[in-house]
């Protein structure tokens, strides 16, 4: 599992470095965002969802049954949507509403 970055999207705010918690994701003299041993990334998607943008993806392997699919989110008041959007161009949408996921 592994995150991937999109340079182009990226507007160097830092909110996934400040929430990584593996320290992992740095910022780079372009001041872009980047990671650089992917392979190490935790998988816990912090970043994606703290990142304003949206320019980081979670790469989904097969190993988990993504078959390279990648997932991003978009936050809209208290509605985080879970983006899957798999190599052949199909899209998947999972809502969430954010304050009533936490009542559990």
């Amino acid at each position: 599992m592994s995150i991937a970055i999109n340079k182009q999207k990226c507007v160097g705010c830092g909110r996934c470095q400040n929430v990584c918690p593996g320290s992992l994701i740095k910022i780079d003299e372009s001041g872009k965002a980047y990671i650089k041993y992917p392979k190490d990334c935790w998988g816990c998607t912090s970043c994606i969802k703290e990142c304003p943008v949206h320019a980081i993806n979670f790469y989904l392997g097969a190993d988990i049954g993504g078959m390279g699919s990648m997932v991003h989110t978009e936050k809209s008041g208290d509605i985080l949507s879970w983006i899957i959007e798999k190599p052949q161009g199909d899209t998947i949408k999972i809502d969430i509403n954010q304050r009533e996921s936490n009542k559990y």
